[in-house]
């Protein structure tokens, strides 16, 4: 089952569990030095689920300027290539949906994805940048 909090009410278990799984993945997996918690978390909805007691997928959402936002999108490196990623989209788009009807969505996603999030309607925008070290393109989504 997915799960969407706020910072406040998330658990201390959660949280730490959240950041486990971003830090092993975008910092140690990807070999990527920068700051991975920010003031972004503070107002966020973190979206998450669990199976057999770990988090196997995670993102945030958040507004920013007068557009919403999502990232730190990962599934655990056990439960990759199963469609959990594309599940964890659709349910990033439902809340939005909820959340934030009729916000538009611009994103800023690693190129390597760029062809994932295509399938859910994102257009791509402007040149390839780099952030954190990491080819990044921007994205949205009316």
């Amino acid at each position: 089952m997915w799960e969407a909090k706020t910072f406040q009410e998330l658990n201390t278990r959660e949280l730490y569990d959240l950041m486990n799984l971003r830090v092993k993945t975008f910092v140690v997996e990807q070999k990527r030095i920068y700051q991975e918690i920010d003031e972004n978390d503070l107002h966020s909805i973190h979206l998450f689920k669990y199976k057999n007691n770990q988090m196997i997928a995670y993102a945030r959402i958040f507004i920013e300027n007068e557009h919403v936002t999502f990232g730190r999108v990962v599934t655990a490196k056990s439960n990759r290539g199963t469609g959990l990623g594309s599940d964890l989209i659709e349910e990033v788009l439902k809340v939005i949906d909820k959340k934030y009807p009729h916000k538009e969505i611009i994103i800023e996603a690693q190129t390597y994805v760029e062809k994932f999030y295509e399938k859910f309607g994102f257009k791509s925008i402007g040149d390839v940048f780099l952030f954190n070290h990491t080819p990044h393109i921007k994205m949205f989504k009316n």
